[in-house]
């Protein structure tokens, strides 16, 4: 990695990060046909930030929500799982952004409604009061930078605020073309990949910004020092080392609900046995292991005490 940081359990683990209201069928119906729904806090980042504090790290996250009562119900929920929100905003000028997930039988489609929300007009002043004590790592992900202009500032503040605290960043690419087309965003995703100390991608992801889908050509291409950590959809996940070793973990067979979020829950749980000073396949498979909790469930999130697994029988599925 490129920071001499020994990381340890005791750290804390900053997400910074939109978080909007998402609506979703209690059961895997469609939005048209559905009767019943739940109201979920949704964002990539604050699901790494859930994962982590419901496993027992100490995880903060970072973000702006409209002061209205969605963003205030989001607030409630995330800090009643132990995340810590003092440095979350409640912002008077624009609204929390809304998304719905619509199940179907072969994949689920998602709706957003997030344009001039109140994570749009985040920039780098959100790292002012940010306390760098403790901290080991910063994660953030691609979708911030779609969201605005003043959101990319922040993401590159990201990168000289944990250069001067010797804070490891993790990013997650997770392109979303709802947000810019693969043109625009492929060269500005792969900037921050090449300064951050830990990179996730998926395989498909990866092929639509870049054309390129092997994690070797991949590193080397995107000139990426870090940890390199590709998800490849319906095989497993490999790791390549800074010095070009790879590891890889087969996916596990899980009974699929729904697949939005287990990839977030994927990146929570390898951070977590990074954390612990697990080796590659250990980081690896404690990755698997809690995104197969996402991926038995409609919702982005799945506590430890909420979980009731079904029988491991189905095909393998990627996040």
């Amino acid at each position: 990695m490129q920071k001499n940081t020994p990381l340890s359990a005791d750290h804390r683990v900053i997400s910074i990060g939109e978080t909007m209201a998402m609506v979703t069928p209690l059961t895997a119906q469609s939005l048209r046909e559905a009767q019943e729904f739940g109201i979920h806090a949704g964002g990539a980042e604050c699901t790494v930030a859930l994962y982590l504090a419901d496993a027992g790290y100490r995880s903060e996250w970072v973000s702006r929500l409209g002061d209205d009562p969605l963003g205030q119900r989001i607030l409630d929920h995330v800090s009643h799982y132990g995340v810590g929100t003092s440095q979350v905003e409640l912002y008077p000028h624009a609204p929390t952004g809304v998304y719905f997930k619509d199940p179907g039988d072969q994949a689920t489609t998602v709706y957003f409604y997030r344009s001039g929300s109140a994570a749009s007009t985040m920039g780098p002043e959100m790292l002012d009061r940010l306390d760098p004590a403790g901290a080991g790592i910063i994660h953030i992900s691609g979708i911030t930078a779609g969201l605005s202009q003043s959101c990319r500032e922040l993401l590159s503040a990201v990168f000289a605020w944990s250069r001067e605290h010797q804070v490891l960043v993790s990013y997650d690419v997770n392109y979303r073309p709802g947000l810019w087309d693969p043109a625009t965003a492929g060269p500005v995703l792969a900037g921050y990949a090449a300064q951050a100390d830990l990179v996730f991608v998926g395989r498909d992801e990866a092929e639509t910004l870049w054309g390129i889908g092997d994690p070797d050509e991949l590193r080397h291409q995107l000139k990426i020092s870090g940890r390199l950590i590709v998800k490849d959809g319906d095989y497993g996940a490999t790791e390549v080392s800074p010095e070009g070793q790879k590891v890889f973990v087969p996916a596990h067979r899980v009974d699929v609900v729904e697949v939005v979020g287990a990839g977030d829950a994927f990146t929570a749980g390898y951070l977590g046995a990074l954390l612990d000073g697990e080796g590659p396949a250990e980081r690896l498979l404690r990755g698997h292991d809690t995104a197969a909790r996402a991926l038995r469930s409609t919702q982005d999130f799945v506590p430890r005490a909420a979980e009731n697994p079904p029988p491991i029988t189905a095909d393998r599925v990627g996040y």
